[in-house]
């Protein structure tokens, strides 16, 4: 069987010198409890920016404006509803907003502006979806996001 493969778009999006991360809702199927960049999958025929907008007004009603290419990992997972493993391509765009005003979704438990400070402890504490780890992980928090 072939593998499949996805292609999913997430924004750092920063307000204040804070970061915004979502919390992924405690009843769900992968990474219960942990925060997550805000974004999601790029559906067939769409393109990753307008995905990217689609999301993030989806998890949290802000628009956005795409600014930059942050960073670009592979996070491979199952898929809930068909139980078929996807190799997924994130793209991790930096991305502004005119207000810090969220409206989480029903995906999320909350949400939270995050210092980079509070950003390192969150990594060192595991707190962080496998996506945002292997985000962070691979660029320096120290100097600009």
């Amino acid at each position: 069987m072939n593998d499949m493969w996805g292609l999913t778009a997430r924004g750092i999006c920063e307000y204040d010198d804070k970061i915004l991360l979502l919390k992924v809702r405690s009843r769900s199927g992968h990474d219960a409890g942990k925060w997550e960049i805000p974004g999601g999958k790029v559906k067939r025929k769409e393109f990753f920016d307008e995905a990217l907008k689609r999301e993030f007004a989806e998890e949290t009603g802000l628009e956005i404006n795409i600014d930059s290419l942050y960073n670009v990992i592979q996070n491979d997972y199952t898929a809930c509803k068909t139980n078929q493993k996807v190799k997924s391509i994130q793209l991790i765009m930096k991305v502004t907003s005119l207000s810090d005003e969220v409206t989480i979704s029903a995906e999320h438990d909350e949400y939270r502006w995050f210092t980079k400070d509070e950003l390192k402890e969150l990594i060192r504490n595991e707190m962080l979806s496998k996506a945002a780890m292997k985000t962070f992980n691979q660029v320096n928090l120290g100097g600009e996001l």
